[in-house]
């Protein structure tokens, strides 16, 4: 089997999120998705890391995830190319799965539960207990929202008055004082505030049993955040703004995550998302996939939540499920009682609607040749003993001859 042709999808009704989707000489389409900034990663896809997919065996991920990240590591990994890899690797995976005849958590060791528990993210700044009691009654026990987000404007998170401390804990007291425990809160930062108001927040809050406080300060110095968590009894999240398991893994080794939370379609897919829940479960750590963007991604968290023991919670937005998802893939997430159920669909359990492609806002963009450029635009050089064939402007064709070369037999068409 071979990739033909990659094709990215984006409407102007959801403008943040991209599609990809991979197409083969077998007819299998693998799907997968990201979010933020989608014309940037639309360029990566197309431009980068097509030339490395097109015309090889999509069901060699591992291979695949390694030559596209090596690709873009060289400058620096992150952004715009990590999220096309989270993309494509997704897509890659719903391939294998699809050709296999089997969800893909089968393909990552199997099912250990049937079903994973969901947490809901947001909360209205009115009726806010009336929407909280809907949760319950969907049962959906656990919930999360960031009433501290706003007030970090003012000061560019550098002070907090104890006033507006008040004003943000008082949602939390109310719905403590309605509900009481029935319901789990979680506190999200977004990374606003510096260390000393981090730690009045959190622990201004314990008396309420936060579910755990994410984010409250940016996660760029672990030892900062293991201060943090000695100075509460509240575990602490990171995080989505983490990529990859290399930056997972110093805040896992020193014990300032208590909780790791990756979002998949930013911190390398579903192949990378697995490790980090392997490298997180050596330390006794939970992981707690992160959504808020697209249904594709959840899709993809289901698969490594349902074939992971440490899978502690995941992530939606019950207005996106409940609204614009339905509108865009079939089957749309069966969550039933608070649950997400496993899905049951070969590869990653659903597919894109063929009606968003005839959309009047869809934008379409395809790749369908692998860029294998004459042999006259090259230049041989020897060395160390070794002659390679390079291209002397192109980095992406330089790694494609060096990786014929160390593994011809994975790389022949």
């Amino acid at each position: 089997m071979k990739i033909t042709h990659i094709e990215t999808i984006r409407v102007d009704e959801i403008p943040q999120i991209i599609w990809v989707n991979i197409h083969t000489d077998k007819g299998i389409i693998g799907l997968g998705e990201t979010f933020y900034a989608p014309t940037v990663v639309e360029s990566a896809i197309h431009d980068h890391f097509g030339p490395l997919l097109i015309g090889r065996d999509p069901r060699k991920v591992e291979l695949h995830w390694n030559s596209m990240f090596t690709l873009s590591d060289h400058a620096g990994f992150g952004g715009a190319e990590m999220r096309a890899i989270s993309a494509l690797d997704m897509a890659l995976w719903d391939i294998k799965g699809q050709d296999a005849g089997v969800p893909i958590y089968e393909l990552l060791g199997g099912a250990v539960r049937e079903r994973i528990r969901v947490y809901a993210t947001g909360l209205p700044y009115s009726r806010f207990i009336e929407y909280v009691n809907k949760l319950l009654d969907k049962g959906i026990t656990a919930m999360k929202f960031g009433p501290t987000i706003p007030l970090a404007l003012a000061s560019d998170g550098q002070f907090l008055s104890p006033k507006d401390l008040d004003i943000a804990i008082q949602p939390i007291k109310e719905i403590r004082d309605a509900i009481g425990n029935k319901i789990q809160i979680a506190n999200d930062g977004h990374g606003k505030w510096t260390l000393p108001v981090a730690i009045r927040i959190a622990q201004a809050m314990e008396p309420y049993e936060i579910m755990w406080q994410e984010d409250l300060m940016p996660v760029h110095n672990p030892n900062a955040l293991k201060e943090l968590q000695n100075s509460t009894k509240t575990p602490i999240c990171i995080s989505e703004r983490l990529l990859s398991r290399w930056q997972f893994r110093e805040f896992i080794e020193n014990g300032s995550a208590r909780i790791v939370m990756p979002d998949l379609i930013w911190t390398g897919g579903i192949s990378e998302t697995k490790k980090i829940a392997i490298l997180a479960s050596s330390y006794q750590v939970p992981f707690a996939p992160h959504d808020a963007s697209g249904p594709v991604n959840i899709f993809a968290c289901a698969q490594i939540c349902i074939s992971s023991i440490n899978a502690m919670i995941q992530e939606f937005v019950p207005p996106y499920h409940e609204g614009w998802y339905g509108d865009f893939v079939d089957p749309n997430l069966d969550i039933i009682d608070g649950f997400l159920n496993a899905p049951q669909n070969p590869g990653i359990g659903t597919k894109l609607k063929k009606e968003v492609k005839e959309r009047k806002d869809v934008h379409l963009k395809i790749s369908s040749t692998s860029k294998e450029n004459p042999i006259d635009d090259w230049e041989t050089v020897d060395f160390l003993g070794k002659k390679s064939t390079f291209r002397s402007n192109s980095m992406e064709e330089e790694l494609k001859i060096l990786r014929k070369e160390r593994s011809p037999h994975l790389y022949d068409k």
